[in-house]
């Protein structure tokens, strides 16, 4: 069994959306245990972030950055970056804002860094870029061209009942299908490799 952790912060409830996306990809793959976290309840479950196999990050990207929620709950983590406690870990983000670019990429980079300070290894979304030729569709995965990490995109005057679009958060599921197979060969070969040695 691997074990997944989703961290998140959702101002308006759109990036909430999101998160729960990649929670149903992950539960798809058997085998997975996944924890839906939201940043306010991170005091009572840092012992679950702790034991996980995979956290992936998410949080909305606000002026081209993560919210200062999700900051605070990056920052919170120094204690556990002196005592290497994620070291190995896998990690993997995704991001939400009104504007079709809002800059989102620079949210995943600034998590990506995060991940990496932390010596933890970073799971990229691994598909192509969507509704980038004249065949393409809005409705295409990964619509929004990211490679990072799932963007999605809601309109700012636009309840979270009705946004994200249908094909981001069908990237987001990809996302989460992704990360619990690959922590799942991950901890096959880290499992054997410690039965070699």
């Amino acid at each position: 069994m691997v074990k997944i952790a989703i961290v998140y912060h959702s101002g308006y409830g759109h990036t909430a959306v999101q998160a729960k996306a990649v929670y149903r990809g992950a539960s798809e793959v058997a085998g997975a245990q996944i924890t839906l976290i939201p940043v306010e309840e991170r005091a009572q479950n840092w012992e679950v972030i702790d034991d996980a196999d995979a956290i992936v990050f998410g949080s909305p990207t606000y002026f081209g950055s993560a919210s200062a929620q999700f900051k605070s709950f990056l920052d919170e983590t120094s204690g556990r970056w002196l005592e290497g406690r994620w070291v190995n870990k896998l990690a993997a983000g995704f991001t939400n804002s009104a504007g079709m670019s809002g800059d989102k990429l620079a949210t995943l980079q600034q998590i990506n860094h995060f991940a990496m300070q932390h010596g933890m290894v970073w799971v990229g979304l691994g598909l192509p870029p969507g509704n980038n030729t004249s065949t393409g569709s809005p409705e295409d995965l990964n619509r929004l061209g990211g490679f990072l990490g799932a963007m999605s995109q809601a309109d700012a005057d636009v309840s979270a009942e009705v946004a994200p679009a249908g094909s981001d958060l069908r990237t987001a599921e990809y996302l989460g299908r992704r990360v619990a197979e690959i922590a799942h060969r991950w901890q096959s070969g880290r499992a054997s490799q410690a039965a070699a040695s």
